[in-house]
């Protein structure tokens, strides 16, 4: 998720809470979370009736307009994709929106139609016995940078898998890529486009949300929200062949993994 730098303002009088960080949900699993500077609001506040946006669903079609907000205030900034010097990534994109099939992101619309942020959001479902073994997201991947990431990824989801924590869960909804046009400060976006996936969450009965976290500010923008860690590694222990593979700026030192439960869903431990 993304957490832009906002400073209040008197649009929301009844906002008492902003948060200055950035903040990288991922796709990937999720690419975590990508990071840039976002303001997050307290999930109590209310826009009044001049609110100068609207939250919307976003689209299959709307991928080429989301893609084209997150190259200018998403992806530059992630840690890792610094790390890399990742640069221009077809996979990375084709990746970061593939989750809109899943009918569960979310899009703040200004009143020209303008899309000035977004909540990317999927769905994991529960792996029965008799599934194939899932085919790992690093595997197809021909960017050598980016496979780097893949990798990662698919190693923090052979150490930890979310539904042992979850028996009763058999889907949860996935937090990927939070992102505010930087010219729309203040306004309450993030807060609201989180609010309305936890309402769709209500509707679809889920009632775990979770985000994975490469970035430090992401993670504590997670936290103010309610959300508690439940898995993390540090970049410097992850040696696939022996040496440390990401050794981003200070203060990004790891991933984690945090939820927040709706309703009466309960892990079976704690970490």
């Amino acid at each position: 998720m993304e957490v832009q730098n906002i400073h209040k303002q008197q649009l929301l009088p009844s906002a008492h809470q902003i948060l200055d960080a950035r903040c990288g949900l991922n796709d990937l699993y999720p690419i975590a979370r990508l990071t840039q500077k976002l303001d997050v609001l307290n999930m109590s506040a209310t826009m009044d009736k001049e609110c100068p946006y609207t939250i919307e669903l976003i689209r299959e079609e709307d991928a080429a307009e989301v893609l084209q907000m997150l190259k200018t205030f998403f992806f530059k900034d992630e840690p890792l994709n610094t790390f890399l010097d990742l640069g221009e990534c077809k996979e990375l994109e084709k990746y970061s929106v593939k989750s809109l099939k899943d009918n569960c992101s979310y899009k703040a619309v200004n009143k020209n139609g303008e899309i000035i942020g977004v909540f990317l959001n999927g769905l994991m479902h529960r792996s029965s016995a008799t599934d194939a073994p899932a085919e790992k997201a690093a595997d197809s991947c021909e960017h050598p940078k980016f496979k780097k990431i893949l990798s990662l990824m698919d190693h923090v989801e052979d150490q930890f898998n979310i539904f042992d924590l979850y028996p009763s869960e058999n889907v949860i909804l996935d937090g990927k890529i939070i992102s505010v046009d930087t010219n729309y400060r203040g306004l309450g976006i993030a807060g609201r486009l989180t609010e309305r996936a936890y309402e769709y969450m209500r509707e679809q009965h889920i009632n775990v949300y979770h985000v994975l976290c490469s970035s430090h500010y992401s993670a504590r923008v997670m936290e103010k929200l309610g959300f508690h860690e439940v898995f993390e590694m540090k970049f410097a222990d992850y040696k696939p062949q022996g040496e440390v593979v990401f050794k981003p700026a200070q203060p990004h030192v790891g991933v984690r993994i945090l939820v927040k439960e709706l309703e009466q869903s309960k892990p079976t431990s704690s970490l």
